[in-house]
């Protein structure tokens, strides 16, 4: 594959031994102005210390960092909790979620610039190549876009290392970090080293968010969230913004040992890839919504969003979030979310987040209608009818197979069938 010729790239930074090494690469290999472009999504204060200098350093000629929190929880995590996405059972999209909001800036700040190029420091075997470069289809097909590890022919990190070395060029990474990592406000993924064998245990040493349940408290702790129209508004009575309920969350729930899991899953490209995953805050909230849900949702409503969950989970995972299908999904889901409105108590307790209590004001539980005790809406009586329509076609099956003594309980039913027929085609 032929390099793209670009005089003007903006590089998604990070600052860590992947994106440095593009830098001088691009450089030195296509004579152009590398534009660090870095993302804050909420990855904490220690990535992104120093992180302006550190691209300077690497032969940038510019780099510009974007708050990116606030629009990530509004306009990225609520939507695809209130669509009840959950990739393959159990990820919840913490990666995926934030790609297509990093992309939408990265084409910003290239208009800004004025670049004809793009640049990410996806390998050519992940996920995230596809969920950045869909972005771009999506936001700037005019924009050529360049994937080094699609290109130069080293391949480890300490090929990496030693070509910033011989550069000059400091980065905090070493040999021995052995783990590949990706964080954001919603939760942290760790991959690489003994995680690839899925033989083997998930290590101790990984785990970044959340206590080893085991050794988590021997004493349950209960949050309450406040739900409006499917958002989080309310932690424990007290109103908070998104990002704050999250980190608060995070570290909640991280104390109890909740929010990890251990996936081997499909990724886009064709493979199995083994991950670990650690979601605290968003395991309690994704809880707490489908404990609301089961009582502010009819069944075939539910039923529903369960359906759209899963197509919407695809969509989110495979980088298709500028689609107008997972638009459409999205209003469809919006519209669902407007009866789940209520508060939602979840129990905290080694390793597990189980709702408890649940109250909402419109609510299609009824204790009156629920209880064996006697009410005026629900007459018993009245199912045994229901019950007998409802098993109908069993009956006549059933009755086929029995001896011929019973045919006139065979004709009799032919004959009630045939009525309803007769009745249905008046009505129509």
């Amino acid at each position: 594959m032929d390099l793209p010729k670009a005089k003007k790239v903006v590089l998604a930074y990070s600052g860590g031994l992947d994106t440095s090494a593009i830098v001088p690469w691009l450089v030195e290999n296509l004579g152009c102005e590398v534009y660090a472009y870095v993302a804050d999504v909420g990855q904490g204060s220690d990535e992104l210390a120093g992180v302006e200098e550190k691209a300077l350093a690497s032969g940038a000629k510019a780099c510009k960092v974007y708050d990116l929190r606030e629009e990530l929880v509004t306009d990225y995590i609520w939507p695809t909790i209130q669509a009840g996405a959950i990739y393959e059972g159990r990820y919840l999209l913490g990666t995926a979620i934030a790609r297509p909001l990093i992309s939408k800036y990265q084409v910003e700040y290239a208009r800004e610039v004025g670049a004809d190029a793009v640049s990410h420091g996806c390998t050519g075997k992940g996920n995230d190549q596809v969920r950045f470069e869909a972005g771009f289809a999506a936001l700037a097909p005019d924009l050529a876009v360049i994937a080094p590890w699609r290109h130069w022919d080293m391949s480890g990190r300490s090929e990496l290392l030693a070509y910033l070395s011989e550069r000059n060029i400091p980065c905090s990474a070493s040999v021995e970090k052995i783990y590949s990592r990706d964080r954001n406000l919603w939760h942290i993924s760790h991959e690489g080293g003994s995680i690839e064998d899925p033989w083997s245990p998930p290590p101790q040493d990984a785990w970044q968010l959340s206590e080893d349940p085991a050794s988590a408290p021997d004493n349950p702790e209960h949050v309450t969230l406040t739900f409006d129209k499917g958002v989080p508004v309310k932690l424990n009575g007290e109103p908070i913004g998104g990002v704050e309920l999250i980190e608060q969350l995070n570290e909640i729930a991280g104390a109890h040992g909740v929010g990890r899991i251990d996936l081997v899953e499909s990724r886009t490209v064709g493979m199995k890839s083994r991950g670990l995953y650690e979601t605290p805050g968003g395991t309690v909230i994704v809880e707490a919504m489908r404990g609301l849900e089961e009582v502010t949702l009819d069944r075939e409503t539910l039923r529903f969003r369960q359906e759209l969950g899963l197509r919407f989970a695809d969509l989110v995972y495979g980088g298709r979030w500028f689609t107008p299908l997972r638009e459409a999904l999205s209003v469809c889901a919006t519209s669902i979310a407007s009866r789940v409105t209520g508060e939602v108590v979840v129990r905290l307790f080694k390793g597990t987040a189980l709702t408890v209590q649940r109250s909402a004001p419109k609510s299609y539980y009824s204790e009156a209608l629920a209880s064996f005790e006697a009410n005026n809406t629900y007459d018993q009586k009245d199912a045994a009818g229901f019950i007998k329509l409802l098993t109908l076609p069993e009956r006549v099956a059933a009755l086929q197979d029995l001896p011929a003594s019973s045919e006139a309980e065979l004709i009799e039913v032919r004959d009630a069938v045939h009525q309803g027929d007769k009745s249905e085609a008046a009505v129509g």
